[in-house]
């Protein structure tokens, strides 16, 4: 029987993804042999510190604080650490000498990803980064090579767990959004901080990824619109899920054909409602889905536990084994393909649908008054509901709308609602969401 050879692997963090990498690597290091053809040697783990307290046990001796020299001495580096630096420098380090590279950072791709793209492309070896997006679920792979014949049109994704618990918390209990995210935040979905992910600043680093890879061009956050779900209040979920719609926040990346026949891609986040029929509508608590659109294929829908150690890890040991077959095998290494260079377009170039919050004055005239407006700026009005309150204290009643509009352009929509303030029987603008789906 040949005897395998060894390749060494060094692992750059050991939070609670880094730590079941680890145990894989240890506990089935027979089966990974077998399915790679070659032995995986777990040969150190870099962390700030040694001694910190740790889900998994693991042993003492793997651990380093010298990052740098583990990782000059490696076929294979696992980058989990998070963050710019000093992960930007670790994995250019890694590449310049020889080791191919897994990582799960999204930041560091989103914001650098090129110059690690050129650099590996430069050195002949593979930058796999699968557990960036949407943890457990395979759909950088699908995009990139499953797809590679097909033309993707668009992709919309629900791909930060925190946000579809709070917002998901909020439909099927009425709380509000504190009370949702405090929940989450109890439950270890949330962060103590929580801005990144309720501000849509994950979401908006993983559009980046999935845009660049779905239309061969590189995007970066620069290019993404993002607005983030603390404006969503528990009546914007009630009104919605009567008119049979849920809030989701979606990641959408799409191709746009302007009028004179030129191509560009939107990228953006930001809190949608659609129909309850929609598959993306079914995504409950902390799970993710990226529902795809390709001109051949049709659509496609991925789904999975989107967060958690366990599950990232087994998209990094996807990435792993993928990583360490090429070195085996031999040949090339997959290279990135940016040969698209589609331009990035503004909110503005958009064509969607708007739902629209009103407290209005109750007498008559006002709905033809509000019909006339849209209909100057040409928006259509598909669905308007009116809801009469009255007030306990003044006794003076004022009515509540919600419109759902036909599709338009952004910039038409955005001078409707301006026009809309300014109208003497509007109180206030309670309200304006996007609409996918319809």
């Amino acid at each position: 029987m040949t005897e395998l050879r060894t390749l060494k692997v060094a692992l750059l963090g050991c939070g609670n993804v880094g730590a079941q990498v680890a145990r894989i690597l240890i506990d089935d290091a027979e089966s990974l042999a077998a399915r790679t053809g070659a032995r995986l040697e777990l040969t150190g783990i870099a962390v700030r510190t040694i001694d910190a307290p740790r889900d998994v046990e693991l042993p003492r001796e793997l651990f380093t604080t010298d990052a740098e020299t583990l990782v000059k001495d490696a076929d294979l580096v696992i980058e989990l650490m998070g963050g710019i630096e000093p992960a930007r420098s670790l994995i250019l380090s890694a590449i310049q000498n020889g080791a191919s590279v897994v990582t799960g950072n999204k930041a560091l791709l989103a914001q650098d990803g090129p110059t690690l793209y050129e650099a590996a492309d430069k050195a002949g070896v593979q930058l796999s980064y699968e557990a960036a997006v949407a943890g457990a679920i395979p759909i950088l792979r699908p995009i990139r090579d499953s797809l590679s014949g097909d033309r993707i049109t668009r992709v919309l994704g629900i791909v930060n767990g925190t946000t579809n618990f709070i917002l998901d918390q909020m439909d099927t209990t009425g709380a509000q959004f504190a009370d949702a995210l405090a929940e989450a935040q109890r439950l270890g979905y949330a962060e103590a901080d929580p801005t990144a992910d309720v501000g849509g600043l994950d979401a908006a680093a993983k559009a980046t990824i999935l845009a660049s890879l779905s239309f061969h061009t590189r995007f970066d956050l620069e290019n993404v619109h993002c607005e983030g779900i603390t404006e969503v209040s528990a009546a914007d979920i009630a009104a919605a899920k009567d008119a049979g719609f849920v809030i989701k926040l979606l990641a959408i990346a799409e191709k746009l054909v302007a009028a004179d026949g030129s191509e560009g891609v939107s990228v953006r986040v930001h809190p949608t409602l659609l129909p309850r029929e929609h598959p993306l509508a079914a995504v409950h608590g902390a799970f993710n889905a990226v529902f795809v659109e390709a001109e051949n294929a049709g659509e496609l829908m991925f789904y999975g536990q989107g967060a958690g150690g366990t599950p990232t890890a087994s998209a990094v040991l996807g990435d792993l084994v993928s990583a360490a077959r090429r070195i085996v095998l031999g040949g090339p290494a997959q290279i990135e393909t940016t040969n698209g260079q589609v331009p990035a377009l503004p909110i503005d170039a958009v064509n969607t649908s708007y739902y629209i919050g009103l407290d209005v004055a109750d007498q008559p005239g006002v709905l033809a008054k509000i019909a006339q407006l849209f209909a100057e700026h040409g928006v259509s009005i598909e669905i308007m509901r009116q809801t009469i309150h009255r007030d306990a204290d003044s006794n003076v009643e004022s009515a509540e709308l919600r419109i759902v509009t036909h599709r338009a352009t952004e910039a038409a929509l955005a001078a409707t609602v301006q026009a809309v303030k300014g109208l003497d029987v509007i109180n206030s603008v309670t309200s304006v969401l996007r609409v996918e789906g319809v």
